[in-house]
């Protein structure tokens, strides 16, 4: 029961007011899409004033983080699908990781092996066939990263021969990168039977407009090494082009910047590689 001249309890909480009185409450500003980006007067060579963030990377200017609406397929989703057969992309696969070998020298101590310092790592310059080193899967472009325990950076071209000499001929324990400066398109051929891609001496120098190559992402100033696994280095150019009509519909080619490719056969004799590079079939 009220006292007379006192106002009820619900009267009597500061600041109250009925559900019904309440303004409605005020939204808060959306965050200013990217504000360190916003913040700065040049990033990367790019002016990029706040004005310009939201004119270029959002619709209708809007400053709202929500109003970005994805452009083309869903995230994740295959734009071109690979068809066809798949054993090509598996011999060619470059697997990520690193892998344990182990290799032995043959009835005259050798491995059939050669080694070329890159960038202060080691690198399978030369796989001769029908070798130790043929045998244990060894390519062209793989890393060497350890030689019996014993990491190879820094080491000399001549420091990692030396050491391969010097190991023990019936068990040389490598630990090795898949061919980390190549990487794999995979192309279809045209009614013709082509993929669209000019080869001269092994080196891609021009690509057809509107071909799978074109479309699929080869470039140019890069040198073929792979075809559908098959190593085609040192190889004439008509029969590379003879491997790459047996290849099948679907080709997949493992090519290497010219700049990486010159640098890794510099001082091998054209002669040795066309005559001693392995060039088998990778088994799968």
């Amino acid at each position: 029961m009220e006292a007379e001249g006192f106002p009820g309890r619900e009267a009597m909480v500061v600041g109250w007011e009925p559900p019904s009185l309440r303004p409605p409450p005020v939204p808060t500003a959306p965050p200013v899409l990217y504000p360190n980006l916003a913040e700065l007067e040049d990033y990367m060579g790019l002016s990029l004033s706040s004005q310009e963030i939201q004119k270029n990377l959002l619709p209708d200017g809007s400053s709202s983080v929500g109003a970005l609406t994805p452009i083309g397929p869903p995230p994740g989703q295959v734009v071109a699908p690979l068809s066809g057969s798949s054993v090509g992309l598996r011999r060619a696969e470059i697997k990520p990781g690193v892998r344990e070998i182990h290799l032995c020298k043959d009835e005259r101590g050798k491995t059939g092996l050669q080694l070329k310092n890159v960038d202060q790592g080691i690198f399978v310059q030369l796989v001769k066939a029908n070798s130790p080193a043929a045998l244990v899967g060894l390519r062209f472009g793989d890393q060497i990263l350890q030689i019996d325990g014993r990491s190879c950076a820094g080491w000399s071209s001549d420091k990692a021969q030396r050491a391969l000499k010097k190991a023990n001929p019936e068990k040389i324990v490598m630990v090795v990168r898949d061919r980390p400066f190549q990487r794999t398109v995979t192309v279809h051929k045209d009614s013709t039977g082509h993929v669209g891609v000019v080869v001269k001496k092994g080196k891609i120098v021009s690509l057809a407009k509107n071909s799978s190559a074109a479309r699929n992402g080869l470039l140019t100033h890069h040198y073929i090494c792979e075809v559908n696994g098959q190593n085609v280095i040192g190889m004439k150019d008509k029969q590379l082009m003879e491997v790459l009509a047996g290849a099948g519909n679907v080709v997949t080619l493992t090519i290497i910047p010219t700049v990486i490719y010159e640098h890794m056969v510099k001082r091998l004799s054209p002669g040795v590689v066309k005559s001693s590079m392995d060039h088998s079939i990778p088994d799968l």
